[in-house]
């Protein structure tokens, strides 16, 4: 229950009142439940092999291709269902261009699973046929073009990399979603076929130099960051409710300058460690290895973050994680934010894509040590190393591209995010290990430790990396993984991911080439890294100067979302997703339109909710107050009008975005100076909308039983 300074007999008559399903600090720890609503592994062999079906069928996606073993693998799902209360099942899929204002980020239609026998009695029912495809209106969701009204049709197709899970009354089996000619209308398709590239591209590589492994894949860890806030101050905010961010509101008297809210204890005197507890508790029903919690940089900023897990699988994950966390926060009184900048002033939220590559049966290619001891090979760690700079260099524009979300705007190279400048930090050690490299030095890496001691006789020496952190760079190297941390917190990050595997696979098919046609592998790794050595940086990314030697140098830098989605139809861009098999140049270009019509929606709602904020709110309380600056006020609504028709009138797409992206980061933030200012100025009894002080100290504000 989430009370707001009541009266004690209240709390006290409340106490019994709280959140169904919660779990408060003094219950009982049980982990036995883990994944019990996820159709997986023990789970599912116990409804499997009582329909006559092997341990493990799942592992393999060929019971889809087989009718038998679907009709007996549907019966299973259907007896796991009902027997957990189930009735309904779905494909579940995930439209683009959702980030920031679809709920969940997917889409879905509840079927209830029974028919009814000769005597007109229903019965339960779930065939293979239904749990392998679906078919729905694919030109009802953001398309660029690919779908009409006239020619509407869109096909669902189970993915049988990600498990089917439970929650509520529901089943949901997570599914691509392509047109009637087989374009992508969603996240995970391309994602699947750059999965595809990187297992063959570099297995072909990898068994070139030696080594025969049964499948590569990538892995991710995404590090989710939220901001939770009292709900009741939520309702006073349209801005918040309709957008995600304030447009306007003067800073609080206090904020993160002290540097006191990072990693500080979560206080029980607010809701949010309950709520927390209850987020991490559903997802561990569904198997979702939700691990970490922990208070992040700005006031009622935290963070989850799970284990690592197969690229399809966490992408899966995090966006029902993105949906619980919505849903859970009301249950206890609170609102939960997941856009990437929803305060001025103060840190915003991002989402930290750790990835890696590694074979189907475990070896990191990337923990230097795991795969020379499997290979046997010691430069080819180098030369994995050598391709993923490569591509980096290369795709640098792709990669700014695939994080180009309309929160971002307000985040890269705000000294809380990597600059829109796309390098890579190897640290000095390894970044000497490869000069040496490409130099002809074949002795293997060997990473460097240091020990510290801290002076404390009764405490050990400390063992650590040779590499110290860069949090400025977009895209280190962090042992046994690169760290894409400039990725929006609001994003489905399968673009992100798409782009990582697609440059990868690029680059090793054209490693594979050249040793096939004669070249030998380490002077193909150190041809590479000569070419694209400009992109390996290893210091402060937020230094002015530093950017501007980046940039002179020919990294990658594109300041404007909008021109950085706008890249997705180059010419080199469209081949690289064409000869990868990802994208085809349509499809590029119907992603790219529905891209900008995202960026160009979210400020024309941002600009519409100002103006009845200046309207409903700010000019009335001026105008009580008799401030000075109403005439200002006043002018400002008809400035934003007009600007607004501007952006409607451009019929150049990019041009249209950048209109945009001016109104929003130019005239916006223009009169949101002098409506702080009026703030500042106004009685608190005449301002009727939430204060950042209202908004962001819950622990302060607040009292919670």
């Amino acid at each position: 229950m989430f009370l707001r300074r009541q009266p004690l007999n209240f709390v006290r008559h409340l106490r019994t009142a709280r959140p169904s399903g919660a779990r408060f600090l003094s219950t009982p720890a049980d982990i036995d439940g883990y994944g019990k609503c996820l159709f997986k592994g023990a789970v599912a062999d116990e409804f499997l092999t009582a329909e006559g079906l092997p341990s493990g069928t799942l592992n393999s996606h060929e019971w889809t291709t087989d009718p038998a073993a679907a009709d007996k693998v549907a019966q299973a799902v259907l007896k796991w269902a009902t027997s957990n209360g189930a009735t309904f099942f779905c494909h579940w899929f995930q439209p683009f261009a959702s980030s920031g204002v679809r709920h969940g980020l997917s889409g879905q239609v509840q079927n209830a699973f029974f028919k009814f026998d000769d005597h007109g009695t229903p019965v339960w029912d779930l065939k293979g046929k239904d749990l392998l495809s679906g078919e729905t209106d694919g030109s009802s969701y953001p398309n660029g073009g690919l779908r009409a009204t006239h020619t509407a049709g869109g096909y669902l197709k189970i993915d049988p990399t990600s498990h089917i899970w439970l929650r509520g009354d529901t089943i949901f089996i997570p599914a691509c979603f392509v047109t009637y000619y087989g374009h992508a209308l969603d996240e995970k398709t391309p994602l699947l076929r750059s999965v595809d590239a990187l297992n063959r591209e570099g297995t072909r590589l990898l068994s070139l130099m030696g080594w025969d492994v049964p499948g590569l894949q990538s892995n991710i860890g995404l590090e989710q960051e939220i901001f939770l806030i009292p709900r009741e101050e939520f309702i006073r905010r349209p801005d918040l409710q309709l957008t995600g961010r304030t447009v306007i509101g003067k800073d609080a008297p206090r904020g993160q300058e002290m540097c006191d809210h990072y990693m500080a204890p979560p206080s029980t005197t607010s809701p949010a460690l309950d709520c927390m507890a209850e987020i991490q508790r559903q997802c561990f029903d569904l198997g979702i290895p939700l691990r970490t919690r922990h208070r992040e940089v700005a006031p009622n900023q935290y963070e989850f973050a799970p284990l690592f897990g197969s690229v399809t699988t966490q992408i899966d994950q995090n966006i029902i994680v993105m949906q619980i966390i919505e849903e859970v926060a009301p249950q206890f009184g609170l609102a939960a934010l997941l856009q990437e900048k929803p305060f001025n002033n103060v840190n915003g939220s991002g989402k930290h894509n750790n990835w890696s590559i590694a074979t189907t049966d475990g070896v990191n290619l990337l923990n230097v040590n795991q795969v020379t001891e499997a290979s046997g090979i010691p430069h080819l760690f180098p030369t994995v190393m050598s391709a993923i700079v490569s591509g980096v260099d290369k795709y640098g524009d792709l990669m700014r591209m695939a994080i180009a979300s309309p929160g971002n705007d307000f985040r890269l190279g705000a000294c809380e995010a990597p600059p829109a400048i796309v390098s890579t930090y190897l640290g000095e050690d390894m970044t000497a290990y490869l000069e040496s490299f490409k130099n002809g030095d074949m002795q293997p890496y060997k990473p460097n430790t240091k020990e510290l001691d801290l002076g404390v006789e009764c405490i050990a020496p400390l063992n650590v990396p040779a590499e110290d952190r860069n949090r400025t760079s977009p895209f280190p190297y962090g042992g046994h993984r690169f760290e894409f941390r400039a990725v929006g917190s609001s994003q489905n990050v399968s673009m992100v991911n798409t782009v990582l595997n697609s440059l990868t696979a690029n680059a090793f098919k054209e490693f594979a080439d050249k040793i096939e046609g004669g070249a030998k592998v380490t002077e193909v790794a150190a041809d590479a890294l000569n070419l694209h050595w400009k992109v390996i940086f290893n210091g402060d990314n937020y230094d002015e100067a530093n950017q501007q030697m980046l940039t002179d140098n020919g990294v990658w830098r594109i300041d404007s979302g909008i021109d950085a989605i706008c890249t997705l139809t180059s010419q080199k861009n469209i081949d690289l997703f064409a000869n990868m098999g990802v994208l085809s140049g349509e499809e590029c270009k119907a992603r790219q339109t529905c891209l900008v019509d995202h960026y160009v929606g979210t400020v024309e709602i941002e600009v519409l909710c100002l103006i009845d904020m200046l309207n409903q709110h700010v000019i009335p309380a001026v105008k009580a107050a008799e401030g000075k600056h109403l005439h200002a006020l006043q002018g400002a609504v008809d400035t934003l009008k007009n600007a607004l028709e501007g952006v409607h009138a451009e019929e150049d797409e990019q041009k249209r975005g950048n209109l945009a992206r001016t109104l929003r980061l130019e005239t916006m933030v223009n009169i949101r100076d002098v409506v702080d200012e009026a703030e500042g100025e106004t009685p608190a009894n005449l301002w009727t909308l939430a204060s950042y002080k209202d908004l962001l100290f819950l622990d302060h504000n607040y009292m919670y039983e």
